[in-house]
């Protein structure tokens, strides 16, 4: 049950760390000021998740946690 609930952190760790990327890469092409704003706040918003997931990794002594992704979190938090 431990390695299926590793799974399930790791799915929703790589798709949220990776709609980081695709709503800022997609908001270099928008309709409109708005759309550019949404595809921005929603990287944010996916930021912030990755955040949450690489934070349950970092507190538990079961997951595997990598203090470089984390601080590559924050510079592309800074980026945002």
């Amino acid at each position: 049950m431990e390695e299926k609930k590793k799974f399930v952190i790791a799915k929703q760790l790589l798709r949220s760390g990776t709609s980081i990327g695709a709503n800022a890469f997609e908001a270099q092409n928008p309709h409109s000021k708005n759309d550019f704003i949404s595809k921005i706040k929603i990287a944010a918003k996916e930021l912030e998740e990755t955040k949450y997931w690489l934070y349950l990794c970092k507190y538990s002594s079961t997951y595997p946690f990598d203090k470089k992704l984390e601080y590559q979190v924050t510079e592309i938090g800074k980026i945002i």
